[in-house]
């Protein structure tokens, strides 16, 4: 409610745009995006602000890091864990501009080893790019293990945050990270088409700008401003939507991560052994007591994942996602690939235990009395 009351207040209130004037309601929304910015870079542990930039989406900070730190001839490291917002851009450069990928696999929790990522590192890999939890198995990766050895080789590395970030308690330093991006509507709580670009020191000379325009600022200069975070922020901000995301961060440290964490752990929990009772689930992540965020995939022998799914909605009103994920890698890994991907429940903030309940008692239902 208060993300809708924030953005509410702006469209009536305010209407202005971000760093374009310096009458009243053009400083109220000033101060809006100041506020969201700092917020946010308190829930990453980011001690300057400024170093942290707003895009349009998760998909925008991905692009905006991956495109700007890469040259032709650069060699990256990922994992096969990755959303596509990851692997297609890394194909474009490989087609296009001659940079090597290369992919680390995982087990069948979905986890990936620190030790493997180090083995494929050479000199001239500039990049390291870790999901830090998966949104096909949930799986949270130990990205301040693979942080310390990325830094140990000197490649820059970026986490994709996009499902941890305010689901999980995360330490920007302990983790080594150089570039970090995440979407603003998920574990954030904010509005859609909001993202943030968290940028390390080492980075700062190295990265270039995904898009270039007008700022609101050095109007004089027809080139790009080197300044943070302005550099990264041409064009209008979603300002609207900032001000819904800065009321989000507030609810966020008001309530603490850690106690969401813990709210999700006991869903999840309640989920697995729901689904594990059940015949011919197959669950497709790790289990309750691994580090996991409350992401779950399944399958169930003799439907088909978008059936299943349909079939759920129907018959009880619940909403899931089913298919690939954009993550066809990850399902490759998981060998549900061919099988149309997977089913997948994401419990909130939100969501109740009697919502978990009814859940698991609508898939005993129907697979009591299969529609065929």
């Amino acid at each position: 409610m208060c993300v809708y009351e924030a953005l509410d207040s702006y469209q009536r209130e305010i209407g202005a745009p971000y760093g374009r004037s310096g009458y009243r309601a053009a400083e109220e929304a000033q101060r809006l995006v100041v506020s969201a910015r700092r917020k946010v870079a308190e829930i990453v542990g980011i001690q300057n602000p400024n170093h942290l930039a707003f895009t349009a989406n998760g998909t925008d900070a991905l692009n905006t890091s991956i495109l700007g730190i890469l040259r032709p001839g650069d060699h990256v490291v990922t994992t096969v864990c990755e959303h596509n917002s990851v692997v297609r851009p890394l194909i474009y450069l490989a087609d296009e501009h001659q940079v090597e990928v290369s992919y680390v696999t995982c087990d069948v929790a979905g986890y990936v080893s620190p030790d493997d990522i180090l083995k494929e590192l050479r000199p001239n890999t500039r990049l390291v790019v870790v999901i830090h939890a998966s949104n096909v198995t949930g799986a949270i990766q130990p990205i301040a293990e693979i942080g310390n050895r990325v830094r140990t080789h000197g490649a820059y590395y970026l986490v994709d945050a996009a499902q941890s970030l305010g689901h999980v308690p995360l330490d920007w330093n302990a983790c080594h990270v150089d570039l970090l991006a995440a979407s603003g509507h998920k574990g954030l709580l904010g509005p859609l088409g909001t993202g943030v670009l968290c940028l390390g020191e080492r980075v700062l000379d190295e990265l270039q700008p995904l898009r270039r325009g007008g700022t609101g600022t050095e109007s004089d200069d027809e080139r790009q401003p080197a300044e943070l975070p302005e550099r990264f922020e041409a064009g209008n901000l979603n300002v609207p939507a900032l001000a819904g995301l800065a009321a989000a961060a507030e609810y966020l440290q008001q309530h603490s991560i850690e106690a969401i964490q813990l709210h999700h752990h006991q869903l999840s929990e309640r989920l697995l052994a729901g689904l594990e009772s059940l015949p011919g689930i197959t669950i497709h992540g790790p289990r309750s007591d691994q580090p996991r965020t409350s992401v779950v995939s399944f399958t169930c022998a003799g439907y088909d994942p978008q059936e299943l799914a349909a079939l759920l909605e129907m018959a009880a009103g619940i909403e899931c996602r089913a298919g690939l994920h954009c993550a066809p890698r990850m399902h490759r890994a998981l060998g549900t690939l061919a099988g149309g991907g997977t089913i997948r429940l994401s419990p909130g903030w939100a969501t109740t235990r009697e919502e978990i309940d009814t859940t698991i008692s609508a898939l005993e239902h129907l697979l009591a009395s299969p529609v065929k």
